[in-house]
């Protein structure tokens, strides 16, 4: 058992610190699209907003992780198959100079790439999970510590040696580079065991997980309280049975999920899984109580033009500021995220959720005016050197937008009904991820709009009021937030 637990964290750590290290090679595929590409901002970030899609639908990759094992294993399968999916891309974009000269191909590995990235977050979490699960609440703090802390790792040292790497080395030799990690993630799926199901490849869908870890997304479903008790009873039921060969076996008669009968192929015990898993979670997501502040979530994204990749153009090529540089700048991104966790922690966090966003906003407003001081150049004539206010922004706004992600990871956490926690989590994640995807989208077209381009950033001062006083309009919609939640877990 000490010896799975081991196996476990090895693979965990490896997992997380490759998902926070990504930002070594995405700093790389900025300066492709913009260097070598020759894109304007609003085509590289319709770009980012095609690639990352396949976060806005993680609920898929854990219901058929769920409903579909293969070979009578519902995890390291999967794992193995997404991380894959993340290492060949990075391969054919290093050798292959073909494919990173052409936005068609570029865009299909890319996403690909974030296709297996994301299965193998919902994966992981899942594993987690079912750790947690049995090995109770004391692991549970070791492996939400060590995911936490894997990540931060990753993103501090891939930021670092992402600005360091784009100035020394040719890009096909940083694509490379990265593939090494998930290569490693592949060889530890070796590391952990995972028991075969045998012939009850769908019977345990049914029971519902008692696990609340925060990233758990790929968990079982069940939303029901009667059924949620008879599918506890078929469980112990089949243990028994296990425990004495000779005794009668379980009909699955009071389970609600179908058996695999004697009658029933595979594909369709399949379908009818899918078909019940998909059905509890819209049936739960369709609740006021649910979507009103889901809806919120979303919003905030959608009404607020993201204009990142804008100012990164500007930030290069106006500013010339250097990779090592913008390297720095997202190392202090992460401190300030971890800054804004714990004074969120500290002091926040008993504070009503309405109050909480709406001084986020205004807060994110505030930080808006960088910006604007920035591409007005009001910063040089009071002597504020470009690089100051950018780090100082980068920090401030990170730390800023935690005070808003936190509360919806508790707000998330409150909502789930018991027994389907894991999947309507993940349903809530990637409406979020949705919201911020489609964010970029209305970003890129506001800069199109605006002919905004490489080498010409006139109307980039108008594109960021603009952004400014959208940044408002989620702040008239708070009346779909709980009225009486607070920031903490109840």
């Amino acid at each position: 058992m000490i010896q799975c637990i081991k196996q476990l964290k090895t693979a965990f750590g490896l997992a997380f610190l490759w998902l926070g290290f990504r930002s070594f090679v995405w700093t790389a595929v900025s300066y492709q699209l913009k260097d070598r590409l020759k894109l304007s901002p609003s085509a590289s970030q319709f770009v980012f907003s095609v690639s990352f899609f396949p976060w806005s639908i993680k609920p898929i990759y854990g219901i058929l992780s769920d409903c579909i094992p293969i070979k009578g294993k519902k995890r390291i399968p999967y794992l193995v198959i997404s991380t894959v999916m993340s290492l060949v891309p990075w391969l054919i974009l290093g050798i292959n100079a073909s494919t990173r000269s052409s936005i068609w191909h570029l865009m299909i590995l890319l996403t690909l790439q974030n296709l297996g990235s994301a299965m193998a977050d919902v994966v992981v979490d899942a594993m987690i999970a079912e750790a947690v699960r049995f090995e109770k609440a004391s692991f549970a703090g070791d492996l939400q510590s060590l995911s936490w802390l894997s990540m931060a790792f990753g993103g501090v040292c891939g930021s670092l040696l992402g600005g360091y790497a784009l100035t020394n080395l040719v890009i096909d030799i940083i694509f490379l580079l990265f593939s090494i990690l998930p290569a490693i993630q592949l060889f530890s799926c070796g590391l952990v065991e995972e028991s075969s199901m045998g012939g009850e490849v769908l019977s345990d869908f049914s029971i519902s997980s008692d696990s609340h870890h925060l990233n758990g997304k790929a968990n079982d479903l069940d939303e029901d309280g009667s059924l949620e008790k008879k599918s506890n009873v078929s469980a112990r039921k089949r243990k028994k049975g296990q425990k004495k060969s000779k005794k009668t076996q379980l009909t699955g008669r009071k389970a609600q999920t179908p058996s695999p009968g004697k009658g029933k192929s595979l594909p369709l015990l399949w379908f009818q899984s899918l078909k019940y898993a998909t059905y509890n979670l819209c049936r739960a997501f369709k609740q006021p109580m649910i979507l009103r502040p889901m809806a919120w979530f979303f919003l905030a994204h959608v009404t607020v033009p993201n204009l990142s990749t804008v100012m990164f153009y500007y930030q290069t090529e106006f500013l010339k500021l250097e990779a090592s540089f913008l390297g720095t700048v997202r190392v202090i991104g992460w401190l300030g995220l971890m800054l804004g966790t714990f004074t969120y922690n500290q002091y926040l966090k008993k504070m009503k959720l309405r109050r909480i966003l709406a001084l986020t906003h205004i807060g994110l407003a505030f930080l808006n005016l960088f910006d604007v001081i920035l591409v007005s150049r009001i910063n040089v004539a009071f002597g504020v050197s470009d690089k100051t206010l950018v780090l100082c922004g980068s920090a401030l706004s990170d730390a800023v937008n935690q005070f808003k992600f936190m509360p919806f990871l508790i707000l998330s956490g409150q909502l789930c009904p018991p027994g389907i926690e894991g999947t309507l989590f993940a349903l809530f994640m990637s409406i979020n991820n949705f919201g911020s995807t489609v964010g970029s989208f209305v970003g890129a077209g506001l800069a199109s709009i605006l002919n905004i381009s490489s080498g010409s950033f006139g109307n980039l001062l108008l594109g960021i009021n603009i952004q400014l006083f959208c940044t408002f309009i989620p702040v008239v919609l708070l009346f779909l937030i709980p009225k009486e939640a607070t920031g903490i877990a109840s």
